[in-house]
């Protein structure tokens, strides 16, 4: 495994991410910012933003899937989220959840949250890029 995830004594542990990442790879794998749409680029959740979240990241891991990666390899993410507001933790959190769960792991690399006023088209409410390093 090309990462190692670590809280750095001196800095909080945040439980939806880990502070630092450790990368001991070779290639550097790059995923574009992905949104909330299905196979075929139809939304999946129009004005919900959790289940626009778990899409997202489930969509991030078909890509890094496609390339031999997976969460484990990814050393950091960035979330885009269109009106943040910390009212909508919650929901964030929930997403994220439901892809752990179908995705079978947890994904905690070091994550930059970024409130935005739009994305793309006005029906996608986030979006999730990642940058991971393979073997």
């Amino acid at each position: 495994m090309a990462i190692t995830l670590v809280d750095p004594a001196g800095l909080p542990a945040v439980d939806a991410y880990r502070q630092v990442s450790v990368a001991t790879g070779s290639k550097l794998v790059f995923v574009a910012g992905q949104v909330a749409w299905d196979g075929d680029g139809a939304t999946v959740g129009e004005g919900d933003l959790a289940a626009q979240v778990e899409q997202c990241y489930l969509n991030v891991g078909t890509a890094l899937s496609g390339v031999g990666a997976s969460f484990s390899d990814v050393a950091k993410l960035t979330v885009h989220v269109v009106d943040w507001s910390p009212e909508k933790m919650p929901l964030l959190m929930e997403g994220i959840g439901r892809a752990a769960a179908r995705l079978g792991t947890v994904p905690v690399p070091p994550a930059t949250l970024i409130g935005c006023a739009a994305l793309d088209v006005p029906e996608h409410l986030v979006e999730v890029e990642a940058t991971a390093v393979i073997d």
